[in-house]
């Protein structure tokens, strides 16, 4: 059987003007990554990434820590089905119709990184009100359409795919979910559930023969762990 590490990307810049940055957490965090990695002796057959920033760059950081270690790494493959969905967008389009419950979202959501709390309330009603297809906008990309996206570069992947390949994939949390909800039947309201766990840089290993796809570990953050550093393990 084959392997598919579903990396998440590290920490970015939230709060920021710009998301799509790693922090220096983050960078540090790849890094940790792709030494556990090359420690372990895992070779990378095939890697990709979505074509966001931060995706990118914890795959350089990552695969650098392998060449540095003696390991073979192959080039970096872009497939957008791999990138996150457009959260901001989501915000956008469906706090409108919150705001009568939620006066003070606005506020919150504008001073996010001094609200993690509430923040992180607030969007996960926003991300509920957005599976449930119930508030579907012609401008905005719906959940089903964002779960075809993803299913469609998990096609792509396994039909270039050789057997007894290990592919690296770094994407983000909500791709995971949507594959999550995609390769083991989750709810999608249950796949979120599991979404707001997913550590930054943290490894969800599929196995895969042919088109056949199973779950076989799910946010491992071992690497970081081990440095018994709590700084490290974040979820942004």
């Amino acid at each position: 059987m084959g392997s598919i590490y579903l990396i998440r990307h590290g920490q970015a810049s939230f709060g920021a003007d710009d998301y799509d940055v790693l922090s220096p957490v983050g960078i540090r965090q790849a890094e940790v990554l792709g030494a556990h990695l090359a420690q372990l002796g895992i070779r990378i057959d095939r890697s990709l990434s979505g074509d966001l920033r931060r995706q990118q760059h914890t795959a350089k950081a990552a695969l650098n820590q392998l060449h540095n270690a003696g390991l073979q790494i192959p080039a970096l493959e872009i497939d957008a089905a791999f990138n996150e969905f457009d959260a901001d967008a989501v915000i956008r389009a469906l706090l409108p119709g919150l705001l009568p419950e939620e006066p003070e979202a606005l506020h919150v959501l504008r001073n996010a990184a001094q609200n993690r709390a509430e923040f992180q309330r607030l969007f996960a009603r926003l991300i509920g009100r957005w599976i449930s297809g119930e508030h579907d906008q012609a401008d905005l990309q719906s959940w089903q359409a964002f779960v075809e996206q993803v299913q469609g570069g998990l096609t792509r992947l396994l039909e270039q795919a050789e057997s007894k390949q290990n592919i690296a994939v770094f994407t983000s949390g909500g791709t995971i979910t949507a594959l999550l909800h995609l390769i083991t039947g989750v709810p999608a309201d249950k796949a979120f559930e599991l979404n707001w766990q997913i550590v930054n840089t943290s490894l969800s290993c599929l196995k895969f023969r042919g088109k056949q796809v199973s779950l076989a570990s799910f946010n491992s953050h071992v690497h970081l762990q081990l440095l018994r550093a709590p700084e490290l393990i974040t979820f942004r």
